[in-house]
């Protein structure tokens, strides 16, 4: 049973309605936003201060922690002053971690009770333990005495729940039966959804968070499928936890987001920052209005879907080498493409600039060749910055016109022509030209087109090919289709024809939304294009060619594919959204942190406001940076806290040196002069 409607055209998913308040989640309703107060709860004043701002920029549900009795009790005043402000139509959310007491306080004054499962009823201690089927149903057990009175006191009250899994809090009960996986994440949320069924509650939202998006993404893919097999309908709550700053955190947060949204799934969603709270609402805007302007009702879809959704794997292809630097196999990140223009690349002391944080100087560029005096052009030029250049071919160039540049080019050329169904001679002509000289030709059709092709190609056989989406349906058609399941369909078709060939991801005009045209609007139709694609194990060339800036698009690739896990190409940092339990400021400890680290490829580092989102939230991270104490931190490795207490004036220095320690360190580059 699918997780979806269709995974080639966005339809949404069916879900029953749930009541927050007076705003309705799920059913026929739109995208909700939330978001969530940093202040100290029982500063009454700032808290209402603070969800009044929020509400003002458009947050539909405000959320404030609840961490123990005494901050619970704080609710009620807080909601009434909220009220008092003609706020009484926004719904309050108390997040709970730990305290069930806090819950039973929290329920008589807000509309609705966030619990983790992982630590509501449990303690997380990294115990292995063995479980026998009588102790875990003893487990279970507790866990109904546990969580029932908060079930039926909601449903007298009518409120409504939410089950807000952590990929990093899992219980010790969970971990040693599942695992760290996304199963686990499943069965923690199950259980509890279990039991308030048990009691005829419906009134429930479940969340899959998790700080690393394919784990996230696989999650509630996975969740939804085990729900339908027990026809559950629950909305859902999407959130990419701890995503961090800036526009590593706009990425990592569309490509979770995003990806599912356009899947079909999700009814309210959190862009969590470490930022102030109210910059966070216009992004989860931005990100639900280009959504939902895609749900269609789904037509007829292919019966074929090439990869296993529920488990990451890297799509396995036929190596190919282009000159002798890049290699394009299962075992090598995905190569980026630059585009830019042909006078960049011939007009007298022409020169593309470097992009300053990416792994490698510029890897492929990408350049339109329309007649035979660009490739005169060309040729006469000085040597390109890139290793290889990839040519997008105009229809009106024939092989003929091309061979001469192909025979004395001093750079390994990819040939870019695209072919439609009725052009099999031509395609047989570019594919004799381009392996006669060693080069590679890159071959943009469609799922459709690509079936009327494939005689042609099963007798040419596949080696030196590049497969890449011609003009993907835009996005604001009235046709149901959209690039994610374009590129789904051509795979498909690819695997139907028994091809391995690598597969080129473009994020071009025809991909992205028309109208709106920002920085931010562009960053997310990348994100939600290449990082659903490469969430998927798919992706062996990248591009993003809706940046007129050759730096600015590069270094947005190189972003694109270290939030999606697929190549890293500086520090990683996994920084909680402040709330009303973080130990210290979040927003300038992270930048500072950055600031001396941010050059440490293949390093993941965690920022974590305290104990809550510590040791669990961190996941894999390599080293921990934790909030132990008012003004204390605690420095992990890995999932081990190695110094207690340090003074918050010690700790960025103590954090460099176990760095070095561990032989993770290596001097920033000095700067070109």
């Amino acid at each position: 049973m699918s997780y979806c409607v269709s995974r080639f055209q966005t339809a949404r998913r069916a879900t029953h309605e749930v009541l927050v308040g007076s705003v309705g989640v799920g059913g026929n309703h739109p995208v909700r936003l939330q978001s969530m107060t940093t202040s100290d709860t029982q500063d009454i004043a700032a808290t209402v201060r603070q969800s009044i701002a929020l509400a003002e920029v458009g947050c539909e549900i405000v959320r404030i922690t609840a961490p123990n009795v005494a901050a619970a009790q704080c609710l009620r005043p807080i909601r009434e002053q909220f009220t008092a402000a003609g706020f009484g139509h926004i719904p309050l959310v108390a997040d709970i971690h730990f305290l069930p007491s806090a819950a039973m306080e929290a329920v008589e004054h807000v509309e609705k009770i966030r619990v983790n499962p992982g630590n509501y009823a449990d303690k997380k201690k990294f115990a292995v333990r063995d479980y026998t089927e009588a102790d875990y149903d003893r487990e279970l057990s507790r866990l109904h005495e546990t969580f029932s009175p908060l079930v039926l006191r909601a449903k007298s009250l009518g409120r409504a729940l939410r089950i807000g899994t952590n990929h990093g809090s899992l219980s010790d009960r969970i971990m040693n039966r599942y695992g760290d996986t996304p199963l686990g994440m499943v069965e923690s949320a199950l259980e509890f959804l279990r039991i308030a069924e048990s009691h005829s509650f419906k009134q429930i939202i479940l969340s899959m968070k998790a700080s690393n998006p394919k784990v996230m993404i696989q999650a509630y893919r996975l969740l939804v499928q085990r729900m339908a097999q027990e026809q559950m309908h629950y909305p859902l709550h999407l959130g990419v936890t701890e995503a961090g700053d800036g526009e590593d955190g706009r990425i990592k947060s569309a490509i979770g987001i995003g990806s599912l949204l356009l899947d079909g799934l999700g009814d309210t969603i959190r862009v969590s920052l470490t930022e102030d709270s109210v910059y966070e609402v216009p992004v989860a805007r931005a990100i639900a209005d280009k959504v939902m302007s895609r749900w269609r009702e789904a037509a007829v879809v292919p019966a074929t879907d090439a990869i296993d959704p529920y488990h990451f794997s890297r799509r396995a292809i036929a190596p190919l080498q282009i000159g002798k630097d890049i290699t394009l196999d299962a075992e090598h990140p995905p190569t980026v493409l630059t585009r830019v223009s042909l006078a960049a690349l011939t007009a007298p002391g022409a020169k593309i600039e470097q992009p300053k944080n990416a792994d490698t100087p510029h890897e492929g560029l990408l350049v339109a060749v329309t007649s035979p005096a660009d490739l005169a052009a060309l040729a006469s030029a000085s040597s390109p910055a890139g290793r290889f250049l990839a040519l997008e071919l105009s229809p009106t160039l024939s092989p003929e016109a091309l061979t001469p540049f192909a025979e004395t080019s001093r750079t390994p050329l990819v040939l870019v022509r695209a072919f439609g169904g009725d052009e099999s001679a031509a395609l047989a002509a570019f594919v004799t030209l381009a392996r006669r000289h060693g080069h590679s030709l890159a071959i943009a059709t469609t799922a459709l087109d690509l079936a009327t092709l494939a005689p042609t190609l099963r007798a040419l056989g596949e080696a030196n090919l590049i497969f890449t989406l011609h003009s993907p349906v835009p996005s604001t058609s009235s046709d149901s289709g959209h690039s994610i399941g374009a590129y789904r369909a051509l795979l498909a078709a690819l695997s139907t024809a028994g091809s391995r060939a690598p597969l080129w991801i473009r994020n071009t005009s025809e991909t992205a939304v028309r109208g709106e045209n920002t920085f931010l609007s562009r960053l997310l139709e990348a994100s939600f294009l290449t990082g659903s694609l490469l969430c998927d194990g798919l992706g062996d060339l990248v591009s993003i060619e809706t940046e007129p800036d050759a730096v600015r698009s590069t270094t947005l690739v190189y972003n694109v594919l270290q939030g999606a896990g697929a190549r890293s190409s500086k520090t990683e940092f996994v920084a909680c959204p402040s709330c009303g339990r973080t130990l210290f400021d979040l927003q300038s400890t992270t930048q500072r942190i950055r600031a001396q680290t941010g050059h440490l490829k293949g390093v993941k580092i965690a920022i974590m406001g305290c104990i809550v989102n510590g040791p669990g939230e961190m996941a894999d991270a390599d080293f921990g940076y934790v909030g132990g104490a008012p003004g204390k931190i605690n420095l992990y490795v890995g999932k081990s806290c190695v110094q207690y207490n340090l003074p918050q004036a010690e700790a960025d220095g103590r954090l460099i040196a176990l760095i070095k320690a561990h032989g993770r360190w290596v001097e920033p580059a000095l700067p070109v002069t």
